[in-house]
């Protein structure tokens, strides 16, 4: 990482570059503006301290001048006490904060040094978001369309409209598709249009001009020039008015929009994302829903399945949500005990993966020893019946955990879409993993399918690749 740091003082300058101890960080320095602008225009620039008296330079904001050749860099300005007006300014311009002098070379250490930690974290979590991109939707041929096409799509300006069960992962899909465009530096706004009030749904999405309504004290800027320059999310697009919608479609023809009680268009540059759980071809058909708006808004279409058609990522976003979670808890968690695991892969998850997340947070709140039990799953696991079998799991009464599988006295009008076999697991002091799961679980498909391939990676939800490869990783020799 390169830190600039730009003071007029040159003592100062000279005192923290000779005491300059951060490690795998580079401090670049300069005293005057025009080895300052120099230095923005030829060096890269990660974070940079910047004096008060050095922020103008031949009318040329230096503040703008670094964000255009260096977007992400994090500004802070150096300022006295009785600069500080001056400092406030310079954040509504882009600066992040600022520090008031007398300063040691330690406290600009420290404060570089959050800035990286902070950067580490970011990619972490971009690198966990990858991943979690992929498990998401699945090894299967259909969801691997899905990828191509968001890949493709994503650099574009076009309109995408992702469709879905309520908590499929709409919204993460929309925030990958900004991320992967010309537009990840710029603001990502996300808003659900069923959550604000009809009254006031246009004055939120377009801003509105002091006075034009019962309340209106101010000048508002809308969510559209909120998202000028990158992405709008617009969740449960469904839901807008007819009135709205024009508005919307208006918008999308021309990028102009008009605040309540203006007479003035602006013109934003905002790449329109929606999203909705509806049936908008119903929508549609009542009339509720403009035809001409949809079309707008589907150039591109990507429908997210619902968990339960993709039970083969569920391992998957487990691992995630642990990693996500088990840290802001203050806990560890080294194992999940088979029965938990058995509740968690069979569940149906109506709620699909935004409950999936609740379920793991719940159930990390409450282990214990770093070990998520099934009596640390919310009640709806402990006792269920698959919704890919005719089996129940019941947790076990007594003070042991294990789970049970049993057939149900009735099984006989339930229909055969999984082994008829009773499976029992009742481990005493062992646990296994879940990828020992996956492949007792795969042996068993090939049991009951009699080694048919085809049939079980079928009935698995994945591609016959993803089943040799797992064949392979497991060492199953068919």
């Amino acid at each position: 990482m390169n830190v600039l740091l730009a003071d007029s003082n040159k003592k100062f300058v000279e005192s923290v570059s000779s005491a300059w101890s951060l490690p795998d960080v580079s401090l670049l320095t300069v005293s005057d503006s025009t080895a300052l602008f120099n230095i923005i225009e030829e060096t890269s620039v990660d974070f940079a301290f910047v004096d008060i008296s050095l922020l103008l330079h031949k009318d040329v904001d230096v503040i703008s001048f670094l964000k255009e050749h260096h977007p992400q860099a994090e500004i802070v300005i150096l300022c006295s006490q009785d600069s500080k007006l001056e400092a406030e300014s310079a954040i509504s311009r882009g600066a992040s904060s600022y520090l008031i002098k007398p300063i040691k070379q330690r406290a600009l250490e420290d404060t570089a040094k959050k800035y990286l930690l902070r950067i580490k974290a970011s990619s972490d979590y971009r690198e966990m978001e990858d991943h979690l991109l992929e498990n998401l939707l699945g090894d299967t041929p259909e969801m691997q369309k899905i990828l191509r096409l968001l890949y493709k799509v994503a650099p574009t300006t076009s309109s995408v409209l992702i469709t879905g069960e309520s908590g499929s992962g709409k919204e993460f899909l929309a925030r990958i598709v900004h991320r992967l465009s010309k537009r990840a530096n710029e603001p990502f706004v996300a808003v659900n249009c069923s959550a604000i009030p009809e009254n006031l749904v246009e004055s939120e999405l377009f801003g509105s001009k002091k006075g034009s309504f019962t309340g209106s004290t101010t000048d508002k800027k809308g969510l559209f020039e909120e998202a000028n320059g990158g992405t709008l999310f617009l969740d449960e697009i469904g839901e807008l008015s007819q009135a709205t919608q024009v508005k919307l479609l208006r918008f999308l023809q021309s990028h102009e929009s008009r605040r309540v009680g203006e007479t003035e268009n602006r013109y934003l540059d905002v790449r329109i994302l929606a999203a909705t759980n509806t049936d908008l071809a119903e929508a549609m058909a009542k009339k509720t829903f403009r035809d001409d708006l949809y079309y707008r808004l589907n150039t591109f279409h990507i429908h997210v399945p619902p968990l339960r058609d993709r039970r083969v990522v569920i391992p998957s976003l487990i691992r995630y949500f642990v990693l996500k979670y088990e840290k802001d808890q203050g806990k560890l968690i080294q194992k999940i005990d088979p029965a938990a695991q058995m509740a968690l892969a069979t569940y149906n998850y109506p709620g699909n993966v935004r409950e999936l997340e609740n379920i793991v947070e719940h159930a990390i709140v409450l282990s214990e020893n770093g070990t998520i039990r099934l009596e640390d799953l919310p009640e709806e696991l402990s006792y269920q019946k698959t919704p890919h079998s005719d089996l129940l799991i019941a947790p076990n009464p007594g003070t042991q955990t294990q789970a049970t599988i049993t057939k149900p006295a009735n099984s006989e009008n339930i229909p055969q879409t999984a082994a008829p076999k009773a499976i029992t697991y009742a481990p005493t002091n062992d646990i296994i993993t879940l990828d020992e799961l996956e492949k007792r679980h795969i042996l068993h498909a090939l049991d009951v399918f009699k080694g048919n391939k085809t049939e079980v990676a079928d009935r698995l939800g994945i591609s016959r690749a993803t089943l040799w490869r797992k064949l392979k990783d497991h060492k199953i020799e068919i």
